[in-house]
């Protein structure tokens, strides 16, 4: 799948599960372990580990794997890494202490 669409894919399918306030750091500019890194919240706990996990499940069913899969144990942030595309989901509270996007965006 196109990086573009894969991308698009990534965060239809956190909205499916109702994630809050999905945003996208393009970092073709600042990175060299992605591409693009989209920050999402969940409204709870089981609700970041079940937008991850629901992301995770239906780009398998396309047939791309994530090459990792870090904090489901716990759930305040899940980082799902697709390679060129990473997704972490936070609650709200994890969200506003380590501010993703003030950080890349500088």
């Amino acid at each position: 799948m196109q990086l573009e669409k894969f991308k698009d894919f990534i965060k239809d399918k956190a909205d499916d599960l109702k994630a809050n306030d999905i945003t996208e750091l393009d970092l073709r500019e600042k990175s060299t372990f992605t591409e693009y890194m989209l920050v999402c919240s969940g409204n709870s706990k089981q609700h970041v580990k079940s937008i991850a996990r629901h992301v995770a499940d239906e780009a398998k069913q396309e047939q791309i794997r994530p090459y990792g899969i870090e904090g489901e144990d716990v759930g305040e942030w899940v980082l799902v890494d697709f390679g060129e595309v990473v997704l972490h989901v936070m609650t709200e509270e994890m969200r506003d202490l380590y501010q993703l996007e003030k950080l890349w965006q500088q």
